[in-house]
């Protein structure tokens, strides 16, 4: 098993102290912090290899092209991707999904058909689908949340199994929820949607920093999801789809690199994947995200979600210890979570938690999460969340525990004993 507490040492961030308190950072779903390794990866390259690629055969450029295309091969054994022609690099989870719902999408859809997405969508998984149905006249449909008490925050799939047809072309779903930590059963959700002959997308944004992945297992046809979530730059997203469909769509920009020729009036593309990969990518970041991938494949992905999940186990139960004043959104099985928990204080607004909780030194996301249809869907306007990593510890929730207590107290005055806070009133 990791040892946290060794690993905090290789991020130097997490040596900084907020409001003269050590930092305590549990905002991971939202972006990770970046180790050591990482950041020296980025330092060396932009010291001793910077040079455009693919467009030059001196040294510096062989070198910058060798890392770059080395970190894409990187990425396919990371995920077991068939082909490195099958990884495309863009620059967050939203634009890969975007290059699959204006390429494939606009190319597919028409009126009658339909595209599936979920009730625990991200917006990125959301809005293009929006768009791209009201483009083509395709219909958008959701899968809803499971009503069963004791299967609260998880999709219906009975719901799916009912309602997917052969009108059904795309199923766009995440494999974790970035709003309830829920881990979604995707490979029952493909074999459905398959049965139908129809594609399945899946969001991997929350899920692949956490979990082994293995495209070829779960046999997704597109999967996308970003590199700043899973220890790396910002700016570095990815795509996976099968080359079959790859080679089937359009280009998503059109300049330089991705073309083969160009006359005045004509132009022809590029292979794959390059055909998706306009204009000067973002090279160094590309590169650096090498270096994070190596961290988390010598932690072991699997590791990594046994930690997230002991550590959303030991939430929930400190959590639980103050309900009713604390009520949590996450399903009740911990195994079926990332390290992710929703919770709010009735009458406290979530912003209101995270500014205090901040005075504490403990980073948390207060809002909707870019997921206000499931806001919607659960009947509050924002929640708190808290995010953990494998840098995080118990110890860690203790000391959110205690800012919960401090939210209490403030906004109840008398109900807690003022002793138990590190810092008196805010």
């Amino acid at each position: 098993m990791l040892n946290p507490k060794t690993i905090q040492s290789d991020f130097p961030i997490l040596n900084r102290e907020i409001n003269s308190k050590k930092l305590v950072y549990l905002d991971s779903a939202s972006t990770s912090q970046k180790p050591q390794v990482m950041i020296d990866a980025l330092t060396k390259y932009y010291t001793h290899t910077n040079a455009n690629i693919h467009r030059a055969v001196y040294t510096l450029a062989e070198e910058a092209t060798l890392a770059y295309e080395g970190t894409r091969e990187e990425v396919r054994k990371f995920i077991n991707a068939r082909q490195m022609e099958e990884i495309i690099f863009t620059r967050n989870t939203t634009e890969a999904i975007n290059l699959v719902a204006y390429t494939y999408g606009s190319a597919n859809f028409k009126p009658g058909d339909t595209v599936m997405v979920s009730a625990l969508e991200h917006h990125s998984n959301l809005v293009p689908w929006q768009q791209i149905c009201e483009k083509t006249g395709a219909t958008l449909k959701i899968v809803p949340l499971c009503t069963k008490p004791e299967k609260q925050y998880t999709l219906d799939l009975e719901w799916f199994k009912k309602n997917a047809d052969s009108s059904l072309k795309l199923l766009a779903i995440t494999q974790a929820s970035n709003t309830t930590g829920t881990i979604v059963p995707i490979e029952k959700f493909i074999e459905i949607a398959h049965a139908h002959n129809a594609k399945v997308l899946i969001d991997g944004a929350q899920s692949t920093p956490h979990m082994p992945i293995d495209v070829q297992k779960i046999n997704c046809d597109f999967f996308a999801f970003s590199s700043h979530k899973m220890l790396g730059p910002t700016g570095v997203g990815v795509l996976y789809g099968k080359r079959d469909l790859l080679e089937k769509m359009p280009p998503f920009m059109f300049g330089g690199d991705m073309i083969r020729e160009v006359h005045q009036h004509k132009a022809s593309w590029n292979e794959l994947p390059w055909k998706f990969e306009a204009g000067t990518p973002n090279i160094a970041d590309v590169v650096a995200f090498r270096a994070a991938l190596k961290y988390l494949k010598n932690i072991g992905m699997g590791d990594i979600l046994a930690h997230d999940q002991e550590l959303v186990t030991y939430a929930k139960a400190q959590l639980a210890q103050h309900a009713p004043d604390v009520k949590i959104h996450a399903p009740k099985n911990s195994e079926e979570m990332t390290g992710i928990i929703s919770f709010e204080i009735p009458g406290v607004h979530p912003h209101d938690i995270a500014e205090i909780f901040n005075s504490e030194g403990v980073a948390i996301r207060g809002g909707h999460h870019c997921a206000q249809p499931l806001m919607e869907t659960l009947r509050v306007p924002a929640t708190a969340r808290m995010s953990f990593y494998l840098y995080n510890t118990p110890e860690d929730i203790d000391v959110a525990i205690a800012a919960i207590k401090k939210v209490q107290n403030i906004f109840a005055p008398g109900k807690f004993a003022p002793q138990i806070f590190s810092s008196g009133a805010l």
